[in-house]
């Protein structure tokens, strides 16, 4: 979000920063991940800066950033949905970092399908502990990996994703950049003060070619790369060794020439089409045009945007869509970004109530929106795709979840309610209907990956109470949700964790990838188990059993603290 609002509005108060001007910009670093790394302790980080790396200037701007942090901030009372107090509380207090670790299989043994993989979860863990207001999505990129090698050997890592915002902070001894989140859906015109203040250190933030996301969002495998991303910010090219180890390669644009625009930030959502070998993507501005699609060839190269011009006034923040074999689908939800409002009073990130949220469904391969057209869909505030397809001729299916009610998830997070729907979209009558598939809160799905796009059966998701905490892992059958039920007849099985205990974002990995006979339910689920957050296990589940039966159990050296998204690389 934090880059949609700088690079949306920069070239009208930038002369530099045009347009034009940024086409011969290079906005690819790169950053090794030495294995000699200093690992810094998490801390209040209160050290002065070092004198024989900083001039002057930067000492003033070290002691103004002071002042406004000790006199203004840690003044001010925070409200519970932005206090670090509260957002690091329990298995959400970041860790540190752990070098390649060999792990101890506890219970049963590690199936053959798994081997040569490495499973990887994202998440935030603040390098500092913040000096002002934080949300859980400010939180720097960690990674947290287990490889796996032949006879059941597991290694295990946890790494930052060294972001020039991370290095950057690393090497300053102290938090530099504010904490976007928690001052756009709180205190706004405190986050106005330190950008201007950080402005005067001039020359260490260009986010035009240096990039200020955090990387903490998701993990995305395409043409041969493995990328950390968020949506405020391009990728990052990340690598696990032989070893286990996690390197940060640096940040990557798809060779992007960005036809005279800002490529400078994308989703954390994009999505593969297995058949053709492309990926489909696009991201949010707060300026016309507000959301831009474009697509990736096989190769790895950005292909011609294309700018959606239909969506007008306040743009919506969207964080995820769907694709299918012959079109996207995007929301518009209630959830707008408006950094005008600040002007009024409102926050720059806020719920627009009266506003009516709606699909737009637009070619995939279009060259502009002129065929996009919108539908409204009252009270669908979508999070996430699990999947979409085509079914029949006229028919797009999409399961996706809903934020229910919209208005808890900035300032209620805790009350906020996932609900999974299925949803058919008519495209001749362009009618919409959908179905309750739980009446549970589900987030963070996952589906056999053969059927990505394709009309599937089964699907699993994290169980969740206190958004975003995972309580455990449900299975559906989503055949079920064409017929009359009730309640939770969706779901077939279900593994709960246990009181006080989490887990992370569920992934399916077939038992036989190459078979083409085998059944869609016929493999593995892998998740993280903090317990109580004094430790961690990786635990490997059978995805056919009706109780989702534990075959596998590592007792990890480190804790994993709640992430975000994962992902399974079947070779690395």
């Amino acid at each position: 979000m934090m880059a949609t609002l700088f690079l949306s509005v920069l070239p009208k108060f930038h002369p530099s920063f045009d347009g034009i001007g940024t086409r011969n910009i290079q906005t690819k670093i790169t950053i090794s991940c030495q294995s000699n790394i200093i690992h810094k302790k998490i801390s209040t980080s209160k050290q002065g800066l070092r004198s024989k790396h900083y001039s002057s200037h930067e000492r003033i701007f070290k002691a103004l950033d002071d002042f406004i942090s000790n006199f203004i901030i840690f003044n001010t009372s925070l409200s519970r949905h932005v206090d670090p107090k509260h957002e690091l509380s329990g298995n959400f207090y970041p860790v540190e970092e752990l070098p390649p670790t060999v792990c101890e299989v506890v219970e049963g043994s590690l199936p053959p399908a798994l081997e040569g993989g490495a499973y990887i979860q994202n998440g935030p863990n603040p390098q500092f502990i913040p000096r002002g207001p934080y949300h859980i999505a400010d939180g720097d990129g960690m990674l947290h990996s287990i490889k796996f090698s032949g006879g059941g050997k597991a290694i295990f890592c946890s790494r930052f994703v060294k972001t020039h915002k991370y290095v950057m902070e690393r090497d300053l001894g102290y938090p530099f950049f504010p904490n976007p989140i928690a001052y756009f859906i709180s205190n706004s015109a405190r986050f106005v003060l330190l950008t201007v203040a950080r402005g005067i250190v001039g020359g260490k933030i260009n986010p035009l070619t240096t990039g200020i996301g955090t990387a903490n969002t998701s993990l995305f495998e395409f043409a041969g790369h493995l990328f950390a991303m968020i949506e405020s910010d391009l990728p990052y090219a990340i690598k696990i060794s032989p070893d286990g180890d996690i390197l940060t390669i640096g940040r990557h644009n798809f060779h992007s020439s960005s036809d005279g625009d800002l490529f400078s930030h994308m989703t954390a959502h994009p999505k593969v089409d297995a058949d053709t070998g492309e990926a489909f993507a696009f991201r949010n501005n707060v300026i016309p045009p507000f959301l831009t699609f474009f697509r990736i060839d096989p190769n790895g190269r950005k292909q011609k945007d294309v700018h959606i011009l239909s969506i007008k006034g306040v743009t919506s923040y969207i964080h995820d869509f769907a694709v299918t074999k012959r079109f996207a689908i995007f929301p518009d939800a209630q959830l707008v970004m408006d950094p005008l409002g600040i002007m009024r009073g409102k926050k720059i990130i806020r719920v627009d109530p009266k506003k009516t949220p709606r699909l737009g469904v637009i070619p995939r391969y279009a060259t502009d929106d002129s065929e996009m057209y919108w539908i409204n869909v009252p009270g669908l505030n979508m999070m996430h795709v699990i999947n979409a397809w085509e079914d029949d001729d006229d028919k797009i299916v999409m399961v996706i979840t809903n934020i229910l009610p919209v208005e808890n998830l900035l300032e209620r997070r805790n009350s906020t309610h996932l609900s999974l729907e299925k949803i058919t979209i008519d495209t001749k009558t362009k009618e919409v209907v959908r179905r309750i598939a739980s009446t549970r809160s589900i987030d963070f799905g996952a589906i056999n990956p053969k059927y990505a796009g394709k009309k599937n059966r089964y699907m699993y998701a994290a169980a969740i109470e206190d958004y975003p905490k995972m309580v455990g892992v449900v299975k559906l059958d989503l055949s079920l949700c064409d017929e009359e039920y009730s309640s939770d007849s969706a779901v077939v099985a279900s593994w709960i964790y246990g009181p006080g205990c989490y887990g992370s974002e569920p992934i399916f990995v077939a038992r036989e990838a190459n078979n083409p006979a085998a059944e869609e339910d016929d493999g593995y689920l892998l998740v993280y188990d903090d317990k109580n957050t004094k430790e961690s296990k990786f635990i490997v589940m059978n995805a056919k059993s009706p109780s989702l039966e534990v075959i596998a159990a590592v007792k990890l050296p480190g804790r994993v603290p709640h992430g975000f998204h994962t992902t399974f690389v079947t070779q690395v």
